[in-house]
């Protein structure tokens, strides 16, 4: 477990490096919506609730920027600066998108916020991944009408997605934070220069 005591106060790179990553997990999701809204639907064709599995993707703005700049706000800007992107790039949910950015970025928000942006390892960050989806499960169940569904369909559908959270969302963002820690790329914030405390 890293445990650090920055400043939580934003620097210009802190602002850039937000910049940068929504617009880059922006393109992602831009990817995400054609290869897991296919997903999506060849899980619910198994299951109805079963594609709760393919969304964690679409939660990694939230855990990656708030992992990787450790700042008030940062899980929260770049997540919903990625759906933005995604919108504008013709996302298929049109503003609905931004909607879900504001869900699932103030989700894994709370989490980091919770251990005062002090602690991060890879539990914290997996668990950023799953309360972020819980938020989306909320939004959804009036959004989309999930609510009509019925509890059997729901309590799938928000376990497999806290789990889809927890892997695609949580261990990736560890995963993807730690491997670039290593090469020295993020060696102006915490979570580069704690690299080697990360577990």
């Amino acid at each position: 477990m890293a445990s650090t005591a920055p400043s939580l106060r934003w620097r210009v790179i802190d602002i850039v490096t937000a910049a940068v990553l929504g617009v880059a997990c922006g393109l992602i999701f831009v990817v995400w919506n054609q290869v897991g809204n296919a997903a999506l639907e060849g899980l619910k064709a198994i299951t109805p609730g079963l594609d709760g599995l393919a969304t964690g993707v679409w939660l990694l703005g939230g855990t990656l920027g708030g992992y990787v700049i450790r700042k008030p706000g940062a899980a929260l800007f770049v997540e919903l600066m990625a759906a933005t992107v995604s919108m504008a790039l013709g996302s298929q949910w049109a503003v609905e998108t931004i909607y879900s950015g504001l869900a699932q970025g103030i989700g894994a928000e709370l989490v980091f916020a919770l251990v005062a942006y002090r602690r991060f390892n890879a539990a914290i960050v997996g668990v950023a991944g799953a309360v972020s989806f819980a938020f989306e499960w909320v939004l959804e169940l009036f959004l989309y009408g999930h609510i009509e569904k019925g509890l059997l369909y729901n309590v799938i559908y928000l376990v497999c997605g806290a789990v889809s959270g927890v892997v695609l969302a949580g261990i990736l963002a560890w995963a993807l934070t730690n491997a670039l820690a290593k090469t020295g790329a993020l060696d102006r914030f915490a979570s580069g220069r704690g690299a080697r405390e990360l577990v």
